[in-house]
């Protein structure tokens, strides 16, 4: 005798970055339990300045945290672009690089943590092993904590997701190299820059540093040309080496910058790329944000895929009840033609990354083509209303963090 599905209810988030905590707050709004696992002891600081555009902005004021968000703009302007002995030579507009709004990757991870750490329970210094679904739920083995069964499991963890390869298959399958790669570290405000910064750029490689947290701080990024490298994604001395032998002939700040990535407890390494599935979901598994739909840094657009990724996918399944098969159809039509052109704009983002030496004239263009003048096409956000067999009031569930 075949049994009917019951409704999902207990849904397991691989990530806490960006779209893993915006997933979770959304997901007991409607009335479901959310869990958190996240490899990372803690929620992860540093990282770069990310944007927010458009009807993301309309996500974080109905989370009630726009004007919280607006309170940490790094207020960036525009950045001066200089040469090896330090000479400016032309203005990079802050249009072409930051959103409508702009603040740091940490301070945006922090403030959906603590909006959320007090009803959902999170899972620090582990991550899925293994994941086995049926018909009714999926079982999960853990690296540490002891297995456990959920309704339904979203892989949030990222570009390298762990959810997506248990589930799909092998990386190489779905993610496609922008050519560039990328090293970003925080560093004291050393030059004195105010709400600006500086761009070196060389054939195939680019430095820049940039002002954040009021100009008390500062933030730099090695940029590098080429299609495949090999390294250890866990080996951060091996990461840095890279950095440094292409950068070890450049002037500017350049041998300064490389010592101050040498002692920074935040450096992060990874390929610009993106990723391309023709289905995100399998099952009562489903990948959310970069797991299953990269548009790449170039793009400036990753956040918000994110933060709308995570609203539609909640109100999707409490529309449907808990009916994860119609919710999941329904998340990817309403996603799936903003990704695509978001996608878009990453590869033509990479493609013109290392211009040699850019007139103010090109820039100027580039600034009045840019995503911020050039608007994609409006994503429709619908007002998600929990069915009363769900339930809206959220339960309180215990924190656990190692």
């Amino acid at each position: 005798m075949t049994t009917t599905p019951t409704a999902a209810r207990t849904v397991l988030i691989s990530g806490a970055s960006v779209a893993g905590p915006a997933l979770a707050y959304w997901l007991r709004r409607h009335g479901f339990t959310p869990t958190v696992v996240e490899r990372a002891e803690a929620v992860r600081e540093g990282g770069y300045a990310v944007d927010f555009r458009g009807e993301a902005l309309d996500v974080l004021e109905r989370m009630g945290l726009l004007e919280r968000i607006r309170a940490l703009d790094t207020a960036m302007g525009d950045a001066a672009l200089v040469d090896a002995d330090g000479r400016q030579y032309a203005t990079l507009p802050a249009v072409i690089f930051a959103g409508d709004l702009e603040v740091l990757k940490g301070d945006l991870t922090r403030m959906l943590y603590e909006a959320t750490r007090d009803d959902v329970e999170y899972i620090f210094a582990d991550s899925i092993a293994s994941l086995t679904q049926d018909e009714h739920g999926v079982e999960v083995t853990f690296e540490r904590g002891a297995p456990r069964r959920f309704d339904l499991v979203v892989g949030a963890d990222g570009l390298h997701s762990r959810t997506r390869a248990l589930t799909f298959g092998p990386e190489e399958q779905f993610v496609r190299h922008l050519g560039i790669y990328t090293a970003i570290f925080s560093l004291d405000n050393y030059l004195g820059l105010k709400n600006t910064g500086r761009l070196y750029a060389a054939p195939g490689k680019a430095a820049n540093i940039f002002t954040a947290r009021s100009n008390t701080e500062a933030r730099a990024a090695f940029h590098l040309a080429a299609e495949h490298l090999e390294y250890d994604r866990h080996d951060r001395a091996g990461q840095q080496r890279i950095i440094a032998e292409r950068f070890a002939a450049d002037g500017w700040e350049i041998p300064r910058l490389l010592d101050e990535m040498a002692q920074a407890p935040d450096f992060f390494f990874d390929a610009n790329a993106q990723v391309e599935m023709d289905t995100w979901s399998r099952g009562r598994i489903v990948l959310l944000g970069d797991a299953g739909y990269c548009a790449g840094p170039t793009s400036g657009r990753g956040t918000s895929q994110a933060l709308i990724g995570a609203y539609i996918l909640a109100g999707e399944l409490a529309a449907s009840g808990g009916d994860h098969t119609t919710a999941f159809a329904a998340y990817e039509r309403e996603m799936r033609g903003y990704v695509t052109e978001h996608q878009r704009l990453g590869r033509e983002g990479a493609e013109r990354f290392f211009m040699p030496a850019p007139t103010q004239e090109i820039l100027d263009m580039l600034a009045a083509q840019s995503p911020e003048n050039t608007r994609t096409s409006p994503i429709r956000l619908r007002d998600y209303a929990a069915p009363s067999s769900l339930g809206s009031a959220p339960v309180t569930a215990a924190i656990s963090a190692a």
